[in-house]
C-alpha cells in the first residue's frame, strides 16, 4: 500500500501534473479546515469520555419505525446506564457543533449539496416517504441528528489519546465513503476522526476492528491505499453490501457466514486479534462494535449471544490496553430492540472488568 489520504474525488479519476498540484492545494485546504476546526476541545477531567447528545436520536412523526434500525437506542443506552447507577447524566459529554467545513475535510461541496434533495436522502437511509418531505425537515430531524454523531465520532479520537478509551454512544457509518454513501451511512464519520487525528493528535498509524456484521465498505474505499491505516474487517459475505472492489482493499478479512454461533465467532475473532497484533503497530483503534452479530437480528444473520457481544468487546479492549493503545468505540449498527440494553450490559461489564470507569471522577476534580 502506499501513503495517501481520503479525497473529495472519485479516486479512480485520471491524473496529470496539474491534478497533482490541485491535489496539493486539496491537502493545504483540508489542513487547514482540520486546525481551524473547533471540534476538538477541552474536556474537564470531572467528566466521563463517553459521549451522547439527546439530538443523536430520531424521532419524527413515527416515520423512524419504517426502518428496522432502532433509532432511539443511543439514548435508550444512556439511560440504562444511568438508571443502574453505572454512570451519571452530568458527566456525559456532549460534542459542539460542527461547520460545514468539518464535513468538507473528507466529502465535496456537490455531495453535501446533493443532499439537498430529499429523495437521495430517502434513498440512503432506506425510508421512502422521507423522499416526499421538505428537505429543510429532513435536514433537521434526519441529517442533523447524523451530523451530531459524526462529530461525537471526531471528538472521541482525543479523548481516546487522553485517557486511553473513548465511546461514542452513537455511529460508525462505515458504509459511508467520501463520494459514495448508502445503507443508513450518510456522512463517513470513521474516516472523518482518523483524518482528524492524524492531523491533529500526531498520530501516524490507525487500526480499524470493525466488527459489525456488515463489511465496511466506506472506510475500505477511503484508506484502501494508505499504508498508515490496517483494516481488520470481520463480516458476513452473505449480505449487504457485497462490495468486492472494497474487500480488495481489506489487510485481514475475516468472513464469518449466516448462522455462524458464538463459541466459533469468538474463537475467529482471537486468531484474528492475534494475527493483527503480530502485522501491526497502532497508535490508536477505531473498533466498530455493531451489535447485528446478535441471534436474531434479521439483517445480520449471525447467532451471537449477548453474553457473546459482551465476550467481543471485553476482547478487543484487553487487546488495545494491552499494547497500552488509545481505543475509540462506536456503536455502529444493530436492528433490534434489544441491541440496546446489550450495548449497556457490555459497557457495565468492560466497567465491572476494569477496562474502562463509568463512575469514579480522577482524583482531585
Amino acid at each position: 500500500m502506499t501513503t495517501s489520504s481520503p479525497t473529495n474525488e472519485n479516486p479512480g479519476a485520471s491524473s496529470s501534473s496539474s491534478s497533482s498540484s490541485s491535489s496539493v492545494d486539496v491537502e493545504t485546504l483540508r489542513r487547514d479546515r482540520i486546525l481551524s476546526s473547533k471540534l476538538y476541545f477541552d474536556v474537564p477531567l470531572r467528566m466521563v469520555p463517553l459521549i451522547y447528545s439527546s439530538s443523536y436520536d430520531i424521532a419524527f412523526l413515527c416515520i423512524e419505525k419504517l426502518h428496522p434500525f432502532d433509532s432511539s437506542k443511543w439514548g435508550r443506552i444512556c439511560q440504562f446506564l444511568i438508571k443502574d447507577g453505572v454512570l451519571e447524566r452530568s458527566r456525559i459529554v456532549e460534542p459542539l457543533e460542527a461547520s460545514n467545513d468539518d464535513l468538507l475535510v473528507v466529502h465535496s461541496e456537490s455531495y453535501l449539496s446533493s443532499l439537498k434533495s430529499s429523495y437521495k436522502v430517502a434513498i440512503i437511509i432506506e425510508v421512502p416517504p422521507v423522499a416526499l418531505l421538505p428537505n429543510c425537515l429532513v435536514q433537521q430531524k434526519v441529517l442533523y441528528p447524523f451530523c451530531k454523531q459524526v462529530w461525537g465520532t471526531i471528538l472521541a479520537a482525543k479523548l481516546a489519546k487522553e485517557r486511553g478509551w473513548a465511546i461514542n454512544v452513537g455511529r460508525g457509518f462505515h458504509h459511508c465513503c467520501a463520494y459514495k454513501r448508502g445503507g443508513f451511512c450518510v456522512y463517513a464519520d470513521i474516516s472523518l476522526c482518523i483524518i482528524f487525528a492524524f492531523t491533529r493528535l500526531n498520530i501516524s498509524r490507525v487500526m480499524i476492528i470493525d466488527l459489525d456484521a456488515h463489511q465496511g465498505n466506506g472506510h475500505e474505499m477511503d484508506f484502501g491505499n494508505d499504508s498508515r491505516v490496517y483494516i481488520l474487517d470481520m463480516y458476513n459475505p452473505d449480505i449487504y453490501p457485497f462490495d468486492f472492489k472494497a474487500r480488495t482493499y481489506i489487510d485481514q478479512s475475516v468472513q464469518v457466514q449466516s448462522g455462524t454461533p458464538t463459541q466459533v465467532y469468538l474463537e475467529e475473532l482471537d486468531k484474528a486479534l492475534e494475527v493483527a497484533g503480530n502485522n501491526f503497530n497502532p497508535e490508536l483503534v477505531v473498533y466498530n462494535a455493531g451489535t447485528d452479530i446478535l441471534d436474531g437480528d434479521p439483517l445480520g444473520q449471525l447467532k451471537v449471544s449477548p453474553n457473546g457481544v459482551a465476550s467481543r468487546d471485553e476482547k478487543v479492549f484487553r487487546f488495545a490496553k494491552k499494547k497500552n493503545i488509545p481505543l475509540v468505540m462506536l456503536t455502529s449498527g444493530g436492528y433490534m430492540k434489544s441491541s440496546a440494553k446489550v450495548i449497556a450490559d457490555s459497557l457495565m461489564n468492560l466497567s465491572v472488568k476494569r477496562l474502562i470507569d463509568l463512575a469514579s471522577p480522577p482524583l482531585g476534580t
